[in-house]
């Protein structure tokens, strides 16, 4: 009994202020948005996007007309040769 009441009193103080509340204490503030938006070439691409380069999708969408009729193709046999990993 009397270590839960003294677990309950400590734990009691531990609401009384949010440690990032404190003065002087950094803030993240809309850090993630500025890395982004110094990543970004095109800063429409943010919001829409930029197509695949290379490819119109048929590629892909042959493997998942494949993989929904129960057809997938199987996967490379990897073997170790003296050289490392090879097909």
């Amino acid at each position: 009994m009397r270590s839960t009441t003294l677990l309950l009193l400590s734990l009691a103080g531990c609401g009384a202020m949010d440690p990032y509340d404190r003065p002087g204490t950094w803030r993240p503030g809309q850090v993630n948005e500025a890395n982004l938006q110094q990543m970004l070439a095109d800063p429409a691409h943010r919001a829409w996007g930029e197509a695949g380069r290379g490819t119109d999708g048929a590629i892909a969408g042959a493997a998942i007309e494949r993989l929904r009729e129960g057809k997938p193709r199987p996967l490379l046999e990897v073997t170790m040769g003296r050289n490392g990993a090879s097909n």
